[in-house]
Order: C-alpha cells, then sequence, then structure tokens
C-alpha cells in the first residue's frame, strides 16, 4: 500500500515540478555554468600567451626585471584561484575578479614598457603574440558579457513570482556578475 502512495505522490509531484519552472531553473542554471567555462576557457588562453610574451620580451629588455617578474607573479595568482560553477558565490567570484584585474594591471605596464623598444617593437614573434593577446582581451569582453547576460535571465527567472517559491526550496541562488574594476571610472592620464 506505501508504495502505491509512493507512485500516486511521484505522478502529481513530477508534473507540479515540471509546470512550476524547475525545469526552466535548472536549464538557466547549467547556461549560466556552461558560459562561466567558457569565460573560464578564454582567461586560460591569455594565460598560455604569457610566458611566450614575456619570454620574447626578455630578450629585447632584460633590464625591465622588475616589471617581467611582476607579470609573472600576477600570472601565477591569477591561475591560482579557480572556481568551479557549482561554488560560483559572490565572495569566490570577486576574488577570482581580482586576480585576473592584477593580471590585466601588469599586463598594461608591459605594454607601456614594450613601447619603449623599437627594435621589440618590430620583432615579428612579438607583433604576432601582441595580436593573439589584444584579440583574447576581446574575447574576454564577449564571453564576460554573455556570461552577464546568462546570469541576468537565470536571476531574473527565480526572482519572478511564483518561481522564487521554487528557487527557495530547491536551493536556487542569485549568481554574481561581472562588474567593471574600480580604476576603469577613472580617466587615464595623457602626457606629451
Amino acid at each position: 500500500m506505501k508504495q502505491v502512495k509512493r507512485i500516486l505522490l511521484a505522478v502529481l509531484i513530477v508534473p507540479l515540478l515540471s509546470s512550476c519552472g524547475y525545469n526552466t531553473m535548472v536549464e538557466l542554471s547549467e547556461a549560466v555554468d556552461a558560459q562561466w567555462a567558457q569565460v573560464e576557457n578564454v582567461y586560460q588562453r591569455r594565460s598560455d600567451l604569457i610566458p611566450n610574451l614575456v619570454n620574447t620580451v626578455k630578450g629585447y629588455a632584460s633590464h625591465e626585471k622588475e616589471t617581467l617578474q611582476a607579470v609573472v607573479e600576477a600570472r601565477a595568482k591569477a591561475t591560482s584561484v579557480n572556481i568551479s560553477a557549482d561554488k560560483l558565490n559572490a565572495e569566490t567570484f570577486r576574488k577570482f575578479q581580482a586576480a585576473q584585474d592584477g593580471l590585466s594591471s601588469a599586463l598594461s605596464k608591459l605594454m607601456v614598457v614594450m613601447e619603449r623598444y623599437p627594435d621589440l617593437k618590430a620583432n615579428q614573434n612579438f607583433l604576432d603574440l601582441q595580436a593573439q593577446l589584444e584579440g583574447t582581451e576581446n574575447r574576454i569582453a564577449v564571453e564576460r558579457r554573455k556570461f552577464n547576460e546568462a546570469t541576468r535571465k537565470y536571476n531574473t527567472y527565480i526572482k519572478k513570482f511564483p518561481h522564487n517559491m521554487i528557487a527557495g526550496m530547491f536551493d536556487f541562488e542569485k549568481k554574481p556578475y561581472f562588474k567593471a574594476e574600480a580604476k576603469a571610472q577613472e580617466a587615464p592620464k595623457v602626457e606629451f
């Protein structure tokens, strides 16, 4: 008799969960996780390019050791902060973004240093690496935008009534967004 009750209860509950948006929440959550994986993928591409770039610059600007070391250390820090999609919360996300922002800052300083070396700027390997890095930075921006869009869809869906009640019951929580770093608000200084 208990078995029949369980089967009957399951037959009633499964359609209710399906019609209340549970499946859509799962799909949207998976879309955010998949997009997060793509963001990590393009950050990994950037990280993989950096050793080649640093080695190319080393040959021309060996006395810029401090800048090169800062890039290497920032890369190491950025690659040490890994977040699996199921552990994506505001605090872990902030740590990941801070590490990536540190690497972006170090790369910017390296690009400024490289402007001082005409021979380096004429080196084809360097030019290829620089173009690949610029392309990768563009990919990062695109994937971050796509991640934010997937996150917006998910967050909006779980906040709407009656989905918010189901989301709470099944631990669907708000996911964080990428935000511009604080320095992005400052206008760059141009000196002649």
